[in-house]
């Protein structure tokens, strides 16, 4: 892999981590479509450092806020308040966690396929739809609770289909909750936080025990984190700034065209 397809990637990764077209799929497609090699899942986590990076940058103030709540740190009303949303997060992240650990080696391999990657894009893109046409979205994250948690959680889970999109699943599972589209949003990119830690954590340990894959030096590591972080941090205060004015149809619009093409591909290369 040279360094102009490793920050390619990245810029790929910073954009779509955060916005409802899944990064996981595109990381596959571009390769696919342009011809490069797989990086696979180990460079696809190093990017994902990256986009950590952005979202605790992003959210630090909120971070720090519960973190301070869970050592004492803060007033009574808001201790109580920053403690239970941390709480919530927590179980939310539950779900998505188990379905990492049990479908890993699915989500190496099987889930790789272009045709399934189509089609979690286009289903995806119905849930979205039909969530962002409801009325009465009018909550924020402040009013997450036990009910919302869960089913948010179990969402995200559904996202160890490449395809799905984590941004996407968990912001449609947020409007069916009523949420308004901006505090979705929010709350998803929260919960992003502990899965991609987790999962930059477990790849990291794998790294650290059979080093870097061959052609991917840590120059490219290190030119995909950087890029992946600052695009990433970009794209988390676009999404929030857009949903406050504007709709999720270009992003149904956007993964209806993209698994279409796909497919279309798939076709052309099988039928060749």
């Amino acid at each position: 892999m040279s360094l102009l397809q490793a920050i390619v990637l990245a810029v790929v990764q910073g954009l779509t981590e955060f916005l409802p077209v899944s990064s996981t799929a595109h990381l596959i497609l571009v390769p696919w479509l342009l011809g490069w090699q797989d990086p696979g899942l180990t460079y696809d986590v190093a990017l994902h450092a990256g986009t950590l990076a952005a979202v605790l940058a992003y959210f630090a103030r909120t971070w720090t806020g519960m973190l301070r709540a869970l050592l004492g740190g803060a007033r009574a009303s808001r201790q109580a308040s920053e403690r239970g949303l941390l709480g919530l997060i927590v179980l939310a992240t539950l779900p998505a966690a188990l379905a990492g650990y049990f479908l890993e080696s699915y989500a190496e391999s099987v889930f790789r396929s272009p045709v399934l990657v189509a089609g979690a894009l286009m289903a995806v893109a119905f849930f979205l739809w039909v969530a962002d046409r409801r009325l009465g979205l009018i909550r924020s994250v402040e009013s997450v609770g036990l009910a919302d948690a869960l089913v948010i959680g179990v969402a995200q889970a559904v996202a160890v289909v490449p395809g799905t999109s984590r941004a996407g699943i968990t912001i449609a599972a947020g409007l069916f909750r009523n949420f308004r589209r901006e505090e979705a949003a929010r709350f998803s990119f929260m919960l992003a936080t502990p899965i991609i830690a987790g999962a930059t954590l477990l790849e990291g340990l794998k790294l650290w025990r059979v080093g870097f894959p061959t052609g991917v030096s840590t120059l490219h590591f290190a030119a995909g984190f950087v890029v992946s972080a600052v695009v990433g941090y970009a794209a988390i205060a676009f999404l929030l700034r857009y949903l406050q004015v504007q709709s999720l149809k270009i992003f149904v619009a956007y993964r209806l065209v993209l698994g279409g093409i796909i497919l279309l591909v798939e076709f052309l290369r099988s039928s060749a």
